[in-house]
């Protein structure tokens, strides 16, 4: 499984620097569009890669759905949160009665015992 893993590794890692090297023309990148630039005195622009481009676009896209699935899903995490708390705290309660009743009932201490051995 491990040489599986490092062959589908590699065969991303050339795909990606193919990728890279058809795509290394530099591309300009501008904040606004030229009417409202003009309009707005802002005329930001940054020069880059196109494959820089694409691979940033492509990794911001991965964690914005990432994040969101997270921030989605966190109603679930609170739920089993809960849920984990109250078991815990009906175990508790149950080994407080079981100790209990070992000490002071016989009929539940002898109703324990033949639970167990079933």
């Amino acid at each position: 499984m491990r040489y599986i893993r490092y062959a589908f590794l590699a065969a991303l890692a050339a795909c990606l620097v193919t990728v890279a090297l058809a795509n290394s023309a530099p591309v300009a990148l501008n904040l606004l569009p030229e009417g409202v630039a003009l309009l707005v005195g802002i005329n930001a622009t940054i020069t880059l890669p196109l494959f820089l481009v694409i691979f940033t676009a492509i990794v911001a896209g991965l964690l914005i759905g990432f994040v969101w699935e997270w921030l989605r899903e966190h109603k679930h995490r609170a739920e089993a949160a809960r849920e984990r708390r109250s078991r815990e705290r009906l175990e508790r309660e149950v080994r407080k009665v079981k100790t209990e009743a070992q000490g002071g009932d016989e009929v539940l201490a002898l109703l324990e015992d033949s639970g167990a051995t079933r």
